[in-house]
């Protein structure tokens, strides 16, 4: 599933690549992506076209359109051309960095931000530091974001991305399936504290139903939707890189123990029974009515808060809860961990100031009140977080219990590499393919490699960065 885009993506993003190559040069073929959207827009007359970019579909993509038309509306300088490009991994910048390097980039892109260090050391990202002391900003990001989204934007000190939103993990499950199995729904209650995993295994087995030799009603799969390898990881204690040796630690003890017990679960399943039954489901760029669990097939699963939003619009007769992540023993404590996206202007783009000036409306109170409430996504704006109108009684659950234990992916120049890569051995460890000691050694070998290579080390902790 890591596919030949990631295959290109390394190739365009090779160590011969520099800022000053990635903004020069015969445009690249197949610059345009085959299949684009554009967002009603009509250029006023004196206003500078801003070209914004994004992968986003479904409520997102509605809830960005409706923010640059909120933009253009109030803004007498710049009118926002909204792009939909075609969906993709959320490390696959393939589509941009070709863009770019033929001299066709948008002014301002929506990048996940755990790879915002990657692509600025890559040199594909502009330095926001001139563009926001022009504008009159603090160029430190902490004064208004929360401390994780700061430090995911920020390469080397400097800030190449301003944060827009973010998510965090729960256990969601189905009441109706579950009572309907006999299920006593009492531990499930956050207020009786957190399930250990082994009992949870119980509970999904025995929601299991099959039909033809197929499954037709699964408990639970471990690896959908955001069951990644950074969930198990850090649920059983893993850690991912050690700043002390410069390491990406994909290996960690924690992180394989995590590993192996989603290998042995899906060999209790027949993985690849397992995989036929999610499969539609996992697909880069898959509409939300595949996911077995909007479909009242699938008992639990781990997902982020944007749910709320598909529940509503999907399945609102679902009788829907949700918990913390489990834990593999009762003396560690539950943790989640938070992604998320963020603005940034492109090397090479045509109008930089513009696309700033969009950027600070996206990422700032308007833009960002309006994806809330769209979208059902969380603000990395400290202002925003202590809004009491902004958040329902779902939302306010997630800031008040989640936020104080999220952790998030280390901000690293081979942060999408790292992705990848993980990505590739996770695929073999939940098929099988694979044990989780070997297929996490390769993935740390390759993404080590790139590491080296590129002259990275020594890196500091993000809170220890100027």
């Amino acid at each position: 599933m890591t596919g030949t885009k990631a295959d290109a993506e390394a190739r365009l993003l090779g160590r011969t690549i520099n800022r000053r190559r990635l903004v020069q040069g015969a445009a690249v073929a197949g610059a345009a992506a085959s299949t684009v959207f554009s967002a009603p827009a009509v250029i006023g007359q004196g206003k500078q076209p801003v070209v914004f970019w994004t992968t986003h579909t479904n409520i997102g993509w509605e809830a960005l359109q409706k923010i640059a038309a909120d933009f253009n509306a109030q803004n007498d300088q710049y009118e926002v051309q909204a792009v939909q490009r075609p969906p993709a991994d959320v490390a696959d910048s393939s589509s941009l960095i070709t863009a770019v390097r033929g001299g066709e980039g948008p002014d301002v892109y929506l990048l996940d931000r755990f790879i915002v260090a990657e692509r600025a050391a890559n040199g594909l990202l502009q330095d926001l530091t001139q563009l926001m002391e022009d504008a009159g900003d603090n160029t430190d990001l902490t004064e208004q974001y929360v401390d994780f989204a700061a430090a995911e934007a920020t390469y080397n000190g400097a800030p190449y991305a301003l944060p827009f939103d973010t998510d965090v993990r729960a256990l969601f499950y189905n009441r109706g399936l579950l009572q309907e199995a006999g299920v006593d729904l009492e531990p499930f209650d956050p207020a009786n504290g957190v399930m250990i995993w082994d009992d949870v295994k119980d509970i999904a087995m025995s929601l299991n139903k099959e039909e033809g030799g197929n499954f037709t009603q699964v408990g639970f799969v471990p690896y959908q939707p955001q069951g990644w390898l950074y969930t198990w990881g850090f649920s059983w204690g893993g850690e991912f890189f050690d700043y002390e040796n410069c390491e990406v630690t994909p290996d960690n003890e924690k992180v394989v123990e995590a590993a192996q017990w989603v290998y042995d679960y899906c060999a209790e399943h027949d993985p690849q029974k397992l995989y036929a039954f999610i499969q539609n489901a996992i697909r880069d760029g898959a509409p939300p009515t595949d996911n077995p669990f909007l479909q009242n097939r699938l008992g639990l699963m781990i997902n982020g808060n944007w749910m709320f939003a598909q529940f509503d619009q999907y399945a609102p007769d679902l009788d829907i809860g949700y918990t913390f992540i489990p834990v593999p023993s009762a003396d560690l404590e539950s943790s989640t961990w938070a992604g998320g996206w963020s603005g940034v202007v492109p090397q090479g783009a045509k109008n930089p100031e513009g696309g700033y000036a969009f950027v600070r409306y996206l990422c700032g109170p308007e833009g960002s009140r309006t994806y809330v409430e769209m979208n059902k996504n969380l603000p990395v704006l400290r202002e925003l977080l202590e809004a009491e109108d902004l958040f329902d009684e779902n939302l306010r659950w997630f800031v008040d219990n989640l936020f104080p234990q999220t952790k998030y992916r280390p901000p690293l120049p081979v942060g999408a590499k790292y992705w990848t890569e993980q990505r590739s051995a996770w695929e073999a460890i939940y098929l099988n393919q694979a044990d989780p000691a070997t297929a996490l050694a390769t993935c740390k070998q390759n993404t080590q490699a790139d590491l080296d290579a590129g002259g990275y080390c020594p890196i500091a902790p993000p809170s220890e960065q100027a």
